[in-house]
């Protein structure tokens, strides 16, 4: 694995590129790009996912969003989708300046938030030959339907705004509970939510520059964005869908169901993990390891052995 970073127009990026295990600079291979989570960096479920698709001898580039973890860009903690898509346009164009990558041969996985973000960007970002997503999520969907009022939440915005622009301090708010003792004081019992904290927050899978913080104005952003909404139009690569076998409030099965029925690609397929939820595909090695095994042969066929 190497540090490497690159430029969002004014913002320097960084990534980690992992090589396969007989890696010769002289060589071409098959590269893929990951789009991780909201909240996560690339030193989490990225590093998971392309660890081991580096070990089936793909070349694996995932990175922390612009305005997160080691990534510039101010205001810190902002989740902008527009940014997030086109941070996955900077990294393809990252690759093509790697001489051991070859041009027709790049690929794009996306996992839960990540997956939306990485459909967005296949949408018209035709140098990714094959996109793969695990758990998708359409994060502005997403949102939509678990805030309890979208409209309040959008007023809130605007009132976060004004008192910004006059000096006042941003408002950063948890992504999820800090920990499980916080989560259980408040009464949380959804077992989607606590396996986030879980971790998130409780696991040798936490890292100091995951912040758990979203700057709330991300929602003026995140609300009116849809992942799919151009997808029967525009989405032509070949589609690789890997959900968990539990439905639960993440919506990931469902998602992931809408993807596929909405995709136009000849070549498509709707894979599901049995036995696992959204954040045990994560990182549980039970439930990663049929989703690398789907997505060796599927980026193989389309980018080259």
């Amino acid at each position: 694995m190497k540090r490497v970073s690159f430029k969002n127009r004014n913002i320097d990026v960084a990534a980690n590129i992992h090589f396969p295990n007989d890696f010769d600079p002289a060589g071409s291979y098959a590269a893929l790009v990951l789009a991780t989570p909201g909240s996560s960096v690339k030193e989490q479920i990225g590093a998971v996912y392309a660890e081991k698709l580096a070990e089936r001898s793909f070349v694996a580039l995932t990175f922390d969003p612009s305005y997160q973890g080691e990534s510039g860009g101010e205001p810190r903690d902002l989740e902008d989708p527009a940014t997030r898509v086109e941070d996955i346009r900077c990294a393809v164009d990252y690759l093509m300046t790697l001489p051991f990558v070859g041009e027709e041969r790049v690929g794009l996985l996306g996992i839960c938030a990540g997956g939306g973000y990485a459909i967005n960007a296949a949408l018209t970002e035709r140098r990714f030959k094959a996109i793969g997503t695990v758990v998708a999520s359409n994060i502005g969907q997403a949102f939509r339907r678990m805030l309890p009022d979208v409209s309040q939440t959008l007023e809130e915005v605007g009132k976060q705004r004004t008192a910004a622009a006059r000096g006042g301090v941003p408002r950063r708010d948890p992504w999820i509970p800090d920990s499980l003792s916080q989560a259980q004081a408040a009464d949380i019992t959804d077992p989607d939510l606590l396996d986030a904290v879980t971790f998130y927050r409780e696991s040798h899978h936490r890292h100091p520059n995951s912040t758990n913080r979203l700057l709330f104005t991300s929602y003026g952003q995140l609300l009116s964005f849809d992942a799919f909404n151009l997808v029967p139009e525009l989405l032509t690569q070949p589609l690789q869908v890997i959900v968990g076998g539990k439905r639960g409030s993440t919506g990931q099965y469902e998602a992931g169901q809408r993807l596929i029925e909405l995709s136009p690609a000849d070549d498509k397929d709707f894979f599901v993990v049995d036995g696992a939820g959204h954040y045990d595909m994560y990182y549980k090695p039970e439930y990663v390891t049929p989703a690398i095994d789907r997505l060796t042969p599927f980026y193989t066929k389309h980018l080259g052995g």
